[in-house]
């Protein structure tokens, strides 16, 4: 139990801010329910898959700036292949979409490789480019969104044999989250394509020299990030019901999550609890600031100076690291 509390510590620190912020929420606003905590879990979880995404770049050793766009090209095929394709198809939309991730995640991948030009460049200007085929693909807001994969991600778990009031507080969006998680991360962890993007992330000359292939490492690593941006784009078609060109403000975001997590910034260390509960912690901390009736724009400037501290405060440890 002791090396458990230990190697855990931040991730359990950080659960217990969410805690102390959610016990806030109910005393700001003392109707919040079970219906807030689903609002709650549906606004994070498109946060919570980029920031899945960004983190598995970063432990490799990279970064990807173009998430929030792949996101944007990922929802806008959802929604479109749904609304031609009716609501019988839309098991196969989902794998056509994952599909789409993961093949822009692994184009970035190819060209920082092939290139060698820097992470932080390669994925900038893919950023303009995957902004671009969003908006060939939808030049505004439409489409649809299946009502069964909608019920996915909307209201609370139902269980058999237990009462509707316990289980309506466990929010799908939630579900979904962790099942995803689960099925993917932990068996990719646990691997040896995991293991060489923690080795790559922590010291690529050491990974070399023990056989690590360091060029399929990190196509793999972004594919992954693809993969997940798109799982991201689509909660955030099947959240709204339509499909938004536009990318959001997820890359900062991720980032800000990403660093609060305990993943460093140089690469092969943390893991993706942390940063999922960092999600729930700034997607809290804005719904306090609106409970409060906080002006909208002053709540748009301290969420950008905590994400902003947070990510220069990683940026000083990651770099006093080495030293």
């Amino acid at each position: 139990m002791t090396r458990f509390l230990t190697r855990h510590s931040w991730s359990l620190g950080l659960f217990a801010i969410l805690v102390i912020l959610l016990v806030a929420t109910r005393i700001i606003q003392p109707n919040f329910g079970a219906s807030g905590l689903d609002s709650l879990a549906r606004a994070a979880l498109p946060f919570a898959f980029a920031t899945i995404g960004m983190g598995i770049v970063v432990i490799a050793g990279g970064i990807d700036l173009s998430v929030a766009s792949i996101m944007a090209v990922a929802g806008v095929i959802a929604a479109l292949l749904m609304q031609q394709m009716g609501d019988a198809s839309a098991g196969l939309v989902v794998l056509i979409v994952l599909l789409a991730g993961v093949t822009m995640g692994a184009i970035n991948g190819l060209l920082i490789v092939l290139t060698r030009v820097p992470d932080i460049v390669v994925t900038l200007a893919m950023l303009f480019v995957w902004e671009g085929v969003a908006l060939l693909i939808l030049n505004a807001p439409g489409g649809t969104a299946a009502p069964w994969l909608r019920a996915l991600v909307v209201g609370g778990v139902t269980i058999p044999g237990l009462p509707p009031e316990l289980t309506a507080w466990l929010p799908r969006a939630f579900v979904v989250l962790v099942a995803f998680t689960l099925i993917i991360w932990l068996p990719l962890r646990r691997s040896k394509l995991g293991l060489s993007i923690y080795a790559i992330g922590s010291d690529q000359n050491a990974a070399f020299r023990s056989g690590v292939p360091i060029g399929l490492t990190r196509v793999a690593a972004y594919a992954f990030a693809g993969l997940f941006a798109a799982l991201g784009g689509l909660s955030i078609t099947l959240s709204t019901g339509i499909g938004e060109p536009i990318a959001g403000p997820y890359l900062l975001a991720s980032v800000a999550a990403v660093v609060l997590g305990g993943i460093s910034l140089t690469g092969g260390r943390g893991g993706l609890l942390g940063p999922i509960i960092a999600v729930f912690i700034l997607r809290t901390l804005r719904l306090d600031l609106t409970l409060l009736s906080v002006d909208p724009n002053v709540t748009t400037i301290i969420e950008g100076i905590i994400m902003v501290a947070v990510v220069m405060i990683g940026g000083l440890l990651a770099m006093r690291g080495p030293r």
